[in-house]
């Protein structure tokens, strides 16, 4: 350092250097050599016991790293120009720069160069083609909002002439106990000498001889699976570990081949040296045996586990050891599709398939010879993305009350699921497998929830608000055991269903509809709960009906019949109070107890299908519409014949929309459609 020697002594101190690559492709990384400078190597370290992240020193050597000297206490951006005739050094570092430093003697003494007369953020080092070049070019940009700056220096003007015969001197590559022959042979190189300036030009050669030398023991290293063991003559031998066998054959030996196993020790890599200690003589030649097979595998191109019905899929089958001519290969694909192939790892020819039908696949490959067999197993998962979800959740529940949570999903058999719920302003979603949550409300208000599934390759979300009230009540009612023929047991069916009671309640009894809500229950038999919400703050309607006799007024429209559906059939659906639950139920407050009776009988042409109004709302893989009018009654024909109990009663008030965009629910019979009617002189809800 400084040209003093230091005090770092081995095995406590070490020069360290930094072997990464630089970021920018523009710069030069920590390390620096050229193939026509030899021996000249410059890097980035630091002395000491280890390698120190925070501190890197620049140090140089020119005889192949036997001495190194320090060059400079911080990193620099190092470009060699003229065969490494001369160094340019440029400070890396974050702050604008206009001078470079170079030396033309190896790095003993460095010169300093005012590349620019305005500092520039210096972005990178580039040199014109050729190793002899003495022209760079320093680009970088003033401020970060400017464009690049380009500074071209040229180091010709600074050397008046070309190197001769006695510029040179010769170099003998040796290492650091003094020894000539490394990797092999001895050479010689040209080198300038420090105390000429001059350009070594175009047509400068660095080699200058080189002779192959005889092998010797120090040429040889310990063969795969040997160690090496140094006795007290300070001499070295190569034996076996214990769990490597010499003569054990290669994994790829096949019957009728030969092999030759080892005897400890091989050549040095891209060591050349010729004759002389041979450690390699006298190798022993076997005939190949028949190897069981051993490490057979399956992989999936693509390594996915999980595909759709009817997509192709490709099997790999692969062997690490064992003889492949004379094995034989049994291939169960799990569905029914068995093979035997021959010389399929040798092939290397994958194994198309296709599954139709979605399920958990077992795929094996048996792999035997007369020495032994191998088996190898994978499961493939095939799945029907999911095509629609469903959250279902009462729309109205008490404070503090038990909520259930549901997510339908089709198709139904999908499995491996993963469901994120979001509740209200939570920033962080409830992770369940299941396909259910159960939560509480704490305060009142509205609240939505949503639920995203992932399944495999697809996500699907569903959102709903909920309602919290203190108090409320609840009336159970179920349906005759008509209606659930035509019930198909699925969430956009219930919410219409509720959704044309509840409208039906308010225009009847002339109570507002936002305080009423009718819920139809999952499952057979058909059932639904009518809620009575608290009135919100708001100016009452014309003719509105007081919160405290509500009950009454929808006890009085129900008992006179003033709501009823005809089915085209000749029969009638009813829709009563539950016989186990004949009475409303307060939640959180008190009420009284009444009965409650609903006719419904719905108009059905027998050759159609549960034909449905028009809601304004989308559902996956079809749209459903509801919209209610009041409008002036007028007469409707049927277009088909009717029974005597329904002839008659076809007057009433309809409710048509002109782009009316209706879809079949429920279960087809026949060619026809069918049309829900509520007609008659209790007055008509619905074509």
């Amino acid at each position: 350092m400084t040209g003093k020697q230091t005090n770092c002594k081995p095995p406590e101190c070490h020069l360290h250097l930094h072997l990464r690559w630089a970021d920018n492709p523009y710069v030069s990384g920590t390390v620096h050599t050229k193939d026509t400078a030899p021996g000249l190597i410059m890097g980035a370290g630091n002395l000491g016991s280890q390698l120190v992240e925070y501190k890197e020193e620049m140090y140089i050597t020119s005889d192949c790293g036997k001495t190194w000297r320090q060059v400079f206490e911080e990193e620099h951006h190092i470009l060699y120009l003229d065969h490494g005739g001369v160094i340019v050094a440029i400070k890396d570092t974050s702050i604008p720069l206009k001078i470079l430093k170079f030396s033309v003697d190896e790095g003993y003494s460095w010169s300093v160069h005012n590349f620019t007369s305005t500092s520039v953020f210096v972005d990178g080092l580039l040199s014109e083609p050729g190793d002899e070049t003495l022209v760079m070019t320093v680009f970088g940009h003033i401020s970060y909002r400017s464009e690049w700056e380009l500074v071209k220096v040229d180091f010709r003007p600074s050397f008046f002439r070309e190197c001769t015969e006695e510029d040179y001197e010769s170099w003998n590559l040796s290492n650091l106990q003094g020894e000539r022959c490394i990797m092999g042979q001895q050479r010689s190189f040209r080198k300038r000498k420090t105390s000429s300036w001059c350009i070594k030009g175009k047509s400068f050669t660095s080699a200058l001889t080189s002779r192959i030398c005889q092998c010797e023991s120090t040429d040889y290293v310990c063969d795969y699976g040997f160690e090496q063991e140094v006795t007290q003559k300070q001499t070295s031998r190569c034996f076996a570990d214990f769990w490597f066998n010499p003569e054990a054959p290669p994994d790829d030996c096949t019957v009728g081949q030969t092999y030759t196993s080892t005897t400890g020790y091989r050549k040095v890599v891209s060591n050349v040296c010729e004759g002389g200690i041979d450690l390699q003589e006298n190798l022993a030649r076997y005939q190949c045996p028949l190897i069981a097979p051993k490490g057979l595998r399956i992989t999936i191109k693509g390594d996915s586990m999980a595909v759709k019905p009817g997509e192709d899929i490709t099997f790999i089958v692969r062997q690490d050891q064992g003889d492949i001519l004379n094995t034989k290969y049994q291939v169960d694909l799990g569905d029914g599709f068995k093979a035997i192939y021959v010389n399929l790892t040798l092939m290397g020819e994958p194994i198309r398939h296709r599954y139709e039908t979605p399920g958990i696949y077992r795929v094996s490959v048996k792999a035997e010879n007369v020495a032994g067999h191998d088996e190898a197993i994978i499961y493939v998962q095939v799945i029907t993305p999911l095509q629609a979800l469903h959250l279902e959740v009462v729309p109205v529940v008490g404070r503090n009350q038990e909520v259930n949570l549901s997510a339908v999903i089709q198709p139904s058999n999908a499995n491996l699921s993963v469901y994120y719920w979001w509740i209200g302003n939570n920033p962080q979603p409830f992770l369940t497998l299941d396909s259910y949550l159960l939560t509480r409300f704490g305060e009142a208000g509205e609240f939505r929830v949503t639920v995203q599934v992932v399944y495999w390759n697809s996500m699907l979300q569903d959102s709903k608000v909920v309602r919290v009230f203190n108090e409320f009540q609840v009336v159970p009612l179920t349906f005759s055991k008509h209606l659930d023929t035509y019930n198909p047991n699925i969430p956009e069916w219930r919410e219409d269903i509720g959704q044309i009671v509840t409208r039906l309640l308010a225009k009847e009894t002339n109570i507002p509809e936002q305080t009423l809500v009718a819920v139809v229950k999952p499952g057979l038999p058909t059932s639904a709960d009518l809620y009575l919400l608290p009135p919100a703050n708001q100016p009452k309607r014309k003719r509105s009906v007081p919160a405290d006799k509500r009950t009454s007024v929808i006890k009085q429209a129900l008992n006179a019949h003033n709501i009823t559906f005809f089915l085209r059939g000749g029969f009638w659906v009813l829709v009563t109070l539950s016989d186990s639950e004949s009475e409303s139920r307060t939640i959180g407050g008190a009420g009284g107890y009444w009965a409650i009776v609903i006719i419904f009988a719905i108009c059905l042409v027998a050759v159609g299908a549960f034909i449905l109004y028009k809601f304004k709302r989308k559902m996956p893989g079809r749209n459903v519409y509801a919209q209610m009018h009041n409008e002036k009654e007028q007469e409707m024909t049927s277009p088909v014949n009717h029974s005597e109990d329904t002839q008659n009663i076809i007057q009433g008030e309809e409710f048509i929309d002109d782009d009316m965009d209706t879809q079949t629910l429920g279960h087809a019979r026949g060619n026809g459609q069918l049309v829900v009617r509520c007609t008659g002189e209790h007055h008509p809800i619905l074509r």
